[in-house]
């Protein structure tokens, strides 16, 4: 008879909140024959909290290429293992893509328990467009290289979001308001669901000054989210915009609108629509 393979979980864990961790997650991390952690010391305070005592072995960058095809092995002969990172969902910027990667090869069921992740949570309450967004990671750590990544992402037009070390915050947003302009909005998420969470809205030029300033900016773990470049078309409505209040100064609304057309080769009725949207800004009793 033919052993029947385990399974690899992939399970997310709380990022600060113990109470995070999903009923299934206990379940599982309960119940598997071993857990793979990023950090062992970090890993076993969670399972004592909730009072479990399933084997810990350690899988981080520096081992990872040697010890998943040995975990591949245990997965074969039946044994089921659980992935966690240190905080949030596994492979989100820590370990498990060798060992993901490797069990599926080899026909193993991976199968996720979600949960927690800082950049989700951290766009869910940002503020900024959350329909088309872009993950980067971490920058990296020298400013030549950290610029020529930037640089790569000057016109995306998706909110951008980037984990960063605190005691790097200022100087990765000093570098983005040089590539990226200081005007440009940005969040920075620090402290997710712990005790001192805070959530911090600007420009990339205000909150450049704040990290360097602040003494609480250094600490805790910091999700940077900035938006976009602007399209073509917010651009083009800007410009009209800018357009149509000078001649709202001088003119009626319909010929205001249709010399901005003539100017913008914009179309006359769209035109009219947004200065008479900008009159009665001006003039709200209108």
């Amino acid at each position: 008879m033919t052993q029947q393979a385990g399974v690899l979980y992939v399970v997310a864990t709380p990022i600060g909140n113990l109470d995070d961790l999903s009923p299934r997650a206990r379940r599982v991390l309960a119940e598997v024959d071993l857990i793979a952690a990023e950090d062992t010391r970090h890993t076993a305070r969670l399972l004592n909290h909730f009072g479990m005592r399933t084997p810990l072995l350690s899988l981080h960058d520096y081992n990872e290429a040697e010890r998943a095809p040995r975990l591949v092995e245990r997965l074969q002969t039946g044994q089921s293992v659980a992935l966690v990172a240190d905080a949030g969902t596994p492979l989100i910027s820590d370990p498990g893509y060798d060992l993901v990667r490797a069990a599926r090869a080899a026909g193993i069921n991976v199968s996720p328990i979600p949960g927690p992740c800082a950049l989700i949570a951290a766009l869910s309450v940002s503020g900024l467009p959350t329909d088309r967004f872009v993950f980067e990671g971490f920058l990296p750590q020298k400013t030549a290289a950290r610029h020529t990544r930037l640089g790569q992402q000057v016109r995306e037009t998706r909110t951008l979001v980037y984990y960063e070390a605190v005691h790097r915050l200022a100087e990765s947003l000093d570098d983005m308001a040089q590539v990226f302009g200081g005007a440009r909005p940005a969040v920075i998420a620090r402290e997710l669901t712990k005790l001192h969470e805070s959530m911090r809205a600007g420009t990339l030029a205000s909150l450049a000054e704040w990290a360097r300033t602040d003494s609480h900016a250094a600490k805790g773990e910091a999700v940077v989210l900035v938006s976009g470049a602007a399209t073509a078309s917010n651009t083009a409505d800007a410009d009209s915009d800018a357009v149509l209040a000078v001649l709202l100064e001088e003119l009626p609304l319909k010929q205001a609108a249709a010399l901005a057309a003539k100017l913008t080769g914009q179309k006359r009725n769209m035109l009219y629509q947004r200065a008479l949207k900008i009159s009665k800004t001006k003039n709200p009793s209108r």
